[in-house]
């Protein structure tokens, strides 16, 4: 079976050392995904990036950081994503992590059940 159809996909780059009540921040906002009832979420780990303030990340052997890039994406219907985003916004205020979030139109093409 194939579907098609336009959706947004949303991005959340956070570091991995960020921390939302004690748990790492790329933790909490899957389960959030996951409990709102979006359609899924991926996290993918960088191996090197640098953030507002400047400072290369890298995940080199002489080198290592505990604080690499981690990005979050979830693809959804725009309102269930825009729903999310609320909540997110939330638990973001209330951490001392920082994030940069982008939104952007995707065509989905989904094959099976």
């Amino acid at each position: 079976m194939f579907q098609t159809g336009e959706a947004k996909l949303l991005r959340i780059f956070i570091g991995e050392s960020d921390k939302i009540k004690g748990m790492p921040a790329y933790e909490k906002i899957v389960m959030l995904a996951r409990e709102k009832g979006l359609a899924g979420a991926t996290v993918t780990k960088g191996i090197m990036g640098f953030g507002k303030k400047s400072i290369i990340h890298t995940a080199k052997i002489l080198r290592l950081s505990e604080d690499l890039p981690m990005i979050i994406e979830i693809v959804d219907k725009l309102d269930k994503v825009e729903d999310f985003i609320t909540e997110l916004h939330k638990i973001l205020d209330e951490s001392n992590c920082s994030a940069m979030l982008t939104m952007e139109k995707v065509e989905v093409r989904k094959y099976g059940q």
